[in-house]
């Protein structure tokens, strides 16, 4: 099997390290040179993984065609809202039986569609050639070799399972899940949710606020994604409650950064300094996923507050007063 990787950001990098570290004869695409070049000769990211030393068989390359010819695993690593004209530019270079794995996390802005179904719309490719890979999966701590587990969401479950074997390494443990649609809202929401609790974090609240955040965050995801047709089981295993988690928890996370610079402070422009150039995916997600809450009739009060701070102006105390100030209600609330 030869893999694919189109994107050398973090956890793209991250990824094809764990492909090659479980056998997987792999090459990466970088959209600048001289990056191929350094991760070929000196076998490093210095400008998305400082300090990590990546395997000597993980080649490089510049040129996309290069990258997808002969590949029978395609993995997608570059930001959601850049998927779209990458694969305009990919799709007659993919194999006629190739797989694609998804790594994107969000809602393509002006078409309310998950990562996988542009992939489809794009590509023509069908639904049981198109997987996702998420779960509670910071990229630093993958490459590191620490121990962490993941989702591997195929409608083709045979599909996946040849994928699992693909990703798995003594540190990375893959499982495998038909519920796409689960899969794809959770990780999208939870960037959302994670730039809330960087908010909390930065005005100077604790572990009590920031629980509330995650757990409510969780019942917005659940809303969201039972009214679009995932599986509750799946937001409330890897794909969902893990990925939420460690996202909402930790300081390697992009858009709990971000967050916690605007709680701060700062403006969005010095949030994006913080995150070093990287894509903090819930500033536009955000967006995206409230118009779909807002096409669905679903409530999404968090998602809502998130939106106003990043795009309406809204400080940060001012977000946190008007979620205070709603009218009190049911923890469990049924139609």
């Amino acid at each position: 099997m030869r893999a694919a990787v189109m994107g050398a950001g973090s956890w793209g990098t991250s990824v094809a390290k764990v492909l090659v570290d479980a056998g997987t004869d792999t090459v990466i695409w970088a959209r600048r040179p001289e990056l191929a070049e350094a991760i070929n000769t000196e076998h490093v990211n210095a400008d998305y993984l400082p300090g990590i030393a990546l395997p000597a068989a993980l080649t490089a390359t510049s040129s996309a065609v290069d990258a997808l010819l002969g590949a029978d695993v395609v993995v997608c690593g570059v930001p959601s809202q850049s998927l779209r004209p990458n694969l305009t530019q990919w799709t007659p270079y993919i194999g006629s039986d190739a797989s694609l794995v998804s790594l994107a996390k969000g809602i393509e802005s002006n078409t309310l569609l998950r990562m996988s179904e542009v992939i489809a719309e794009v590509t023509g490719v069908a639904d049981d050639r198109i997987a996702v890979l998420t779960g509670p999966n910071l990229a630093r701590e993958i490459a590191e070799g620490q121990p962490a587990a993941t989702v591997i969401a195929c409608a083709d479950e045979a599909r996946a399972v040849t994928l699992q074997s693909a990703f798995s390494t003594r540190y990375f443990r893959p499982y495998t899940n038909t519920d796409v649609v689960g899969c794809e809202i959770g990780g999208s929401a939870k960037n959302v949710i994670a730039l809330a609790c960087g908010m909390a974090s930065g005005i100077g609240f604790g572990q009590n606020t920031l629980a509330t955040i995650i757990t409510r965050g969780l019942a917005e995801t659940i809303r969201l994604g039972v009214a679009v047709g995932a599986q509750i089981e799946t937001l409330a295993g890897l794909a969902g409650i893990g990925d939420l988690v460690a996202t909402c928890s930790s300081p390697l996370s992009r858009n709990r950064t971000f967050g916690a610079r605007l709680g701060e402070g700062a403006t969005m422009a010095q949030a994006q300094e913080a995150t070093n150039g990287q894509v903090a995916e819930g500033v536009k997600s955000c967006s995206s996923v409230r118009a779909l809450a807002e096409r669905h009739q679903v409530p999404m009060p968090l998602t809502d507050a998130v939106h106003q701070v990043c795009h309406d102006g809204m400080s940060v105390a001012d977000a946190v007063n008007s979620l205070l100030g709603r009218s009190t209600k049911p923890e469990i609330y049924r139609d």
